[in-house]
């Protein structure tokens, strides 16, 4: 090739790049929004509705004192909690479908959740254990299910296909092991435990948010640093390896910043489902191409606090559910199409 047709090429893949930017750029703006207009809604919707301007004020400091109570005690929060475990789980679902190039590679559904549920209602029900006990044994099990997995699928490197396998082999066992100690606990213990399973952010404290947050302002940069390997890694080893890239120690580095940030966010709210499953494939689709590892996090923040607002108000009467329940909803008719279309090149 000559030079100057190096030159055009060079200058082609760059307006490329430069337009992908570009169209994240504007994703991401425009999620931003998204996420502000339900955060808006969730303080000043409920039994005592405060006007945004009045919410606005009252976070600025110039609230009623009974304004301050429901906004900065009551609503905040919960608000600030699901961003916070919406970020986490959106992300955690991006790196682990893009590393091992699956879009059924969610912590969710490859059991690194189930295990965090296994070790909390173990603290529950067994331990009596409860608070920041659970949340440990939550992040706890997530880890050593995680490394559980990822020895088993271990054959001189680790393909996106056994892991998965091997992950929903773990994951029944878990569901199994889950249902021994629910059957075996006492009605209202084990009423308890199932609050937990579903997932919630009801009882959101500010103490326990710090812990996310200081979690993820940790991990959250170290994702967004090997992103870079991460976008060699889905060429395929091969490839990864011509580009320098040390295949699988790159991808047990992404698999521990995805498993830690499944456990960060699993410990705080329980196993909210579908979040990370579903968070990435939007957010490609949003973007056009590549790992999306903000705009899935932001996402993922879109799901939580909207599916929280809905499971708030959606029923009448005042009736409040879980908002794990509402992602359930939302998340388990993608998984009967993802599993419909596999196959036939629609999957993501």
């Amino acid at each position: 090739m000559s030079a100057r047709g190096a030159a055009v090429g060079g200058g082609i893949a760059r307006g490329a790049r430069r337009a992908r930017l570009r169209r994240a750029h504007r994703v991401e703006l425009a999620l931003v929004v998204l996420v502000l207009g339900i955060a808006a809604l969730s303080l000043s919707l409920g039994a005592y509705a405060i006007p945004p301007a009045d919410v606005l004020r009252t976070l600025l400091g110039d609230g009623t004192g009974r304004e301050e109570f429901v906004v900065l005690e009551l609503r905040l929060p919960r608000l600030t909690l699901g961003v916070l475990v919406g970020a986490a789980l959106g992300m955690s679902g991006e790196i682990f479908q893009s590393v091992l190039r699956n879009p059924l590679a969610s912590p969710d559904i490859i059991g690194v959740t189930v295990g965090a549920s296994v070790a909390a209602v173990l603290a529950l029900l067994v331990l009596g254990l409860g608070g920041v006990a659970v949340s440990a044994a939550a992040f706890g099990g997530a880890l050593i299910v995680a490394a559980a997995i990822y020895l088993l699928a271990w054959r001189d490197g680790v393909s996106g296909a056994r892991f998965v396998l091997i992950g929903v082999a773990v994951a029944f066992m878990a569901h199994a092991v889950l249902g021994y100690l629910l059957t075996r606990a006492d009605i209202r213990d084990a009423q308890t435990a199932l609050v937990w399973m579903v997932g919630s952010l009801s009882g959101a404290g500010w103490d326990e948010i710090v812990v996310v947050a200081v979690s993820l302002a940790v991990l959250v940069p170290a994702a967004l640093v090997l992103c870079v390997p991460l976008r060699a890694l889905e060429l395929g080893d091969d490839t990864a390896r011509g580009l320098g890239v040390r295949a699988q120690g790159a991808r047990l580095g992404l698999i521990a910043v995805a498993v830690a940030l499944a456990a960060v966010g699993t410990a705080a709210a329980g196993p909210v489902a579908f979040v990370a499953f579903v968070a990435g494939p939007i957010a490609r689709r949003l973007v056009g191409s590549g790992p999306a590892l903000v705009p899935a996090a932001l996402v993922g923040m879109a799901v939580v606090t909207g599916a929280d607002l809905l499971a708030l108000h959606l029923l009448p009467g005042g009736i409040q559910v879980p908002v794990g329940i509402v992602t359930g909803l939302i998340g388990a008719p993608y998984l009967l199409w993802l599993l419909a279309t596999t196959g036939r090149g629609e999957a993501r």
